[in-house]
């Protein structure tokens, strides 16, 4: 197993362009007209962001249910020709 150190030295450089990307992704959300932030893909992206505050363990986890479709039963017939990434009943 990694130390603290090692993982810091080996991923903060990555994870650092990657946090930049993120800011810079809702920067131009914000900027831009219309009702994106009631858009279903904001809201689940702002509440998977959210758990990357604090002391939560298994943050990738709890990251991933946010915008996971959280159904078991399948669809009777799909309305669109692929995913949209985020599941849309969530948050409401």
């Amino acid at each position: 197993m990694m130390t603290k150190t090692e993982i810091l030295d080996l991923y903060f450089a990555d994870a650092r362009s990657k946090l930049i990307d993120l800011a810079a992704f809702l920067d131009r959300i914000e900027r831009s007209s219309g009702a994106g932030e009631h858009d279903p893909r904001v809201r689940s992206f702002r509440a998977a962001l959210s758990h990357l505050q604090g002391g939560e363990a298994e943050k990738a986890k709890a990251v991933l249910l946010t915008l996971s479709d959280p159904t078991t039963e399948p669809v009777a017939v799909a309305t669109t020709k692929g995913a949209s990434g985020a599941w849309p009943q969530y948050p409401s």
